[in-house]
């Protein structure tokens, strides 16, 4: 035996023979005996012959207790120097052709033993009544070059009775592990102890990642594969763990990183297939994780604790939820948890809240093992005002489930036993509704608004959104997406997603066989989208939080005639107030009272002017759209119309016959205070910031909106005069279309000699009436138009 394994240099130097007393668990022997003569840790590795497992040259020995402590705390075994003769360095060894040992030879030890301590028995499952296979090893032939450890995921715990409360600095433990174990082989599961402060320490290795030096950086995974093995060298990073069976405490490292890193580092926002929220993931990104891929120390030094909580809110439609789906992709760690609000809610007593605190039992579990070195556990809650509503709102039918589900989550938030490695990432379309104690700081602290998308915003989404199409030539080259997110002004993310399927759809109908529903014409492989497929798609999809076209075009009906100075002076000073509003210099909110005659075409100005401003939001609130409500839903209503215009970052209210919304009657007279307050409140509020608001209201009552004590509230107000002269009746006339010069003149005089007046006094609109109704009578308009009008200009005086 002793020509098989003598005259050889084997891997690496020897140890430096630290040891310590006071270790009484039956690992080593009380007594210590004499130390074997040092060994240089410098001297250059050399290689040496590797047998197969189980192979003749094996040696079949039977073990024995380590004879002393020198071999316990420096992970050696010891081999009987007549079976093994001495060598200048410390040699590997295979055991049971699974386990590598590094083995010094010992004058003292009987021939055919080997020993081994405790931690080495059980992690080779070995009894001191057993024969083991030893035969030496090579790591560089069984490995190559990914031979060496990059990390090595290390869990520590105090290996006797005797423990310490002072906590231990993780940089100075990776120190001495190294300087004492440098040039031995780890794998995933080995067991090894150490004396650190006449301490004995069991150290379990969890993971390794392998590596070649010659490379400057492994992209090796980290494995728990217990045949993964490596050699331990300075350059070795040692993440530490707490043994959750031990009292010990450990530091965070204010030089290495957090241990699991939270965020790929290959990771780029483009990769997430999300478009048009750069600032907004860049924020997030810097609140809630970026902290957290700093070394554990330096943010314990700071004396901050991470963000637990991110609260998005914003329109449906917006990615809130994609940002859900996406969010694992940036993550280098496990997946998060996605739970959607009512899943929680049960009918049985105390279930809900038992939901809830399942959420976090992994957390709670992993922080109490291994404190600020503890993955993060991510969970994230869709329709989170589903549960969270407001407590004593009476959510949850009346039993008190919804509060009590509150309660469970805000102290498992932000409780007494306080977690720090949690997110909670919660979304919703109504923060409105969510309890105020979850959106305080240190629980859903972080509020991020994932807001409609600008045209930078919609061209990248429209990219994403085409990125197949185009890739396989499909879609025509007449496409302009910058064209298209020119247009598709407030359209949300989700209905911009519409529009591509919409414009695909009438792709597919060009290809369907004449007279036929399901029959696909021959030419069918070479269809494309073009450009006049998503024209078509922007008729059939409408934003949300758009123009409301139809609504303003039927306040149009006859078009904006000019027949006086007065019409062309309004609609400059309305261009004003668009401009004024459009500036980023001015106030952000600007009202502007239409007030005149009834007829005389205030709603249709304040509709052409909303219409030229070309803001991507513009609304009419009307009383039309109001009949049958009672007061509370007059309210929800003006309420939820303001409410979507300061989604917009350019926004019109039209608000039609203000009057009427009032409720307001002569008799008695009498209106809806309530709703008048709404109103008041609703021409003060200053929109959000970024966001800016026109208000365009018209009235035919200005004196009673003076006696109300509204009209003041108005920062312009434009007179809208009728009719004064016949020659801008005549002008209309003329304008409608309807009648030649004769039939006008004739028309004219006609109303002369009925009315016996000079001054015409009637409203636009009742003009462009008379004129369709004078012309249902063909071989009498002029005639008709006369009487219609002289009966208008009668009522008026009469008035």
């Amino acid at each position: 035996m002793s020509n098989l394994f003598g005259g050889r240099n084997t891997l690496f130097g020897g140890r430096d023979g630290n040891s310590s007393q006071g270790y009484q668990q039956g690992y080593g022997q009380p007594q210590r005996p004499p130390q074997p003569p040092p060994r240089s840790p410098q001297q250059p590795a050399q290689r040496m012959p590797q047998r197969p497992s189980g192979g003749r040259h094996a040696l079949q020995l039977q073990p024995t207790k380590s004879p002393d402590q020198t071999y316990i705390y420096s992970n050696l075994v010891a081999v009987s120097s007549r079976d093994i003769p001495p060598s200048n360095q410390d040699i590997f060894l295979l055991v049971n052709g699974r386990y590598v040992v590094s083995a010094r030879p010992l004058d003292q030890l009987p021939p055919g033993q080997i020993g081994l301590s405790t931690p080495q028995r059980e992690w080779m499952s070995i009894a001191l009544t057993d024969y083991v296979n030893v035969e030496p090893y090579d790591i560089f032939s069984a490995q190559g070059g990914q031979s060496y450890l990059g990390t090595m995921d290390v869990e520590i715990g105090f290996a006797g009775k005797k423990t310490v409360e002072t906590p231990y600095d993780q940089d100075e433990l990776a120190s001495i592990v190294t300087r004492i174990f440098q040039n031995q082989v780890f794998a995933p599961g080995q067991k090894f102890l150490m004396d650190h402060r006449s301490i004995p320490m069991l150290l379990t290795t969890k993971t390794v990642q392998l590596m070649d030096l010659s490379e400057k950086a492994s992209n090796a995974p980290t494995t728990s594969d217990p045949m993964a093995r490596g050699l331990l060298t300075p350059q070795t990073q040692i993440n530490f763990f707490r043994d959750p069976r031990s009292p010990i405490n450990l530091k965070a490292s204010s030089r290495r990183p957090a241990t699991n890193a939270i965020v790929a580092p290959d990771f780029k926002f483009e990769d997430m297939g999300i478009g048009g929220l750069d600032a907004e993931f860049s924020t997030i990104f810097r609140r809630a994780f970026a902290s957290r891929i700093f070394p554990p120390g330096l943010v314990d030094k700071l004396g901050i604790q991470h963000v637990k909580g991110i609260l998005l809110f914003g329109p449906p439609g917006t990615g809130k939820t994609l940002i859900a789906r996406q969010i694992g992709k940036m993550l280098n760690a496990r997946e998060p948890k996605i739970i959607n609000g009512p899943e929680v809610l049960n009918k049985y007593v105390g279930q809900s809240e038992e939901n809830i605190r399942k959420l976090f039992a992994d957390a709670e579990k992993e922080y109490k093992e291994k404190g600020d070195e503890s993955g993060l556990h991510i969970i994230i809650f869709d329709e989170l005002d589903a549960v969270c509503k407001q407590r004593g709102s009476g959510a949850g039918g009346g039993t008190g489930v919804g509060d009590s589900v509150v309660n469970q989550l805000l102290s498992k938030l932000d409780g007494v036993d306080q977690l720090n490695n949690i997110l909670l990432i919660g979304m919703t379309n109504r923060m409105d509704m969510i309890d105020d104690a979850l959106l305080r700081p240190g629980r859903l602290e972080v509020h991020m608004e994932i807001s409609l998308p600008d045209e930078h915003g919609r061209a990248q989404i429209l990219k994403i959104h085409t990125t197949k199409m185009r890739d396989n030539k499909v879609m025509d080259s007449d496409v302009d997406l910058t064209e298209l997110a020119h247009i598709t002004k407030n359209f949300s993310g989700a209905e911009i997603g519409g529009l591509v399927k919409s414009a695909t759809s009438f792709a597919f109908n060009r290809h369907v066989k004449v007279g036929t529903m399901a029959g696909v014409s021959d030419d069918v492989v070479n269809m494309k989208v073009k450009r006049e497929d998503f024209m078509h798609a922007l008729d059939e999809v409408k934003p949300a939080f758009g123009v409301s076209e139809e609504e303003l075009q039927n306040c149009l009906h006859g078009g904006i005639i000019h027949y006086s100075s007065y019409i062309k002076a309004i609609m400059d000073e309305g261009a004003l107030f668009v401009k004024q509003v459009r500036s980023a210099d001015s106030s952000p909110l600007f009202s502007v009272i239409f007030h005149g005659p009834g007829g005389a075409g205030k709603t249709a100005l304040a509709a052409r002017i909303a219409m030229d401003s070309e803001y991507p939001f513009i609304k009419l609130l009307s009383p039309e759209d109001m009949v049958g409500f009672g007061e509370a839903a007059k309210i929800s209503h003006i309420t939820k119309i303001f409410s979507d215009a300061y989604k917009s970052p350019l926004s019109v209210v039209v608000i039609d016959s203000i009057e009427r919304i009032l409720e307001w009657v002569p008799i008695g007279p009498r209106f809806s205070n309530p709703i008048l307050q709404t109103l008041i409140t609703c021409l003060r509020k200053q929109p959000p910031s970024g966001r800016r608001l026109l208000i365009l209201a018209t009235t035919t009552e200005r004196s009673v909106l003076q006696q109300l004590d509204m009209f003041g509230y108005f920062n312009s107000d434009v007179s809208v005069p009728t009719l004064r002269t016949f020659d801008e009746l005549a002008l209309v006339m003329k304008e409608s279309g309807a009648f030649a010069g004769d039939d006008i003149r004739n028309a004219i005089e006609e109303i002369r000699d009925i009315t016996r007046s000079e001054e015409v006094g009637v409203g636009v609109k009742k003009v462009l009436l008379g004129i369709e109704t004078a012309k249902q009578d063909e071989g009498n308009m002029a005639s008709r138009f006369a009487s219609v009008i002289a009966r208008a200009i009668a009522e008026k005086q009469a008035y």
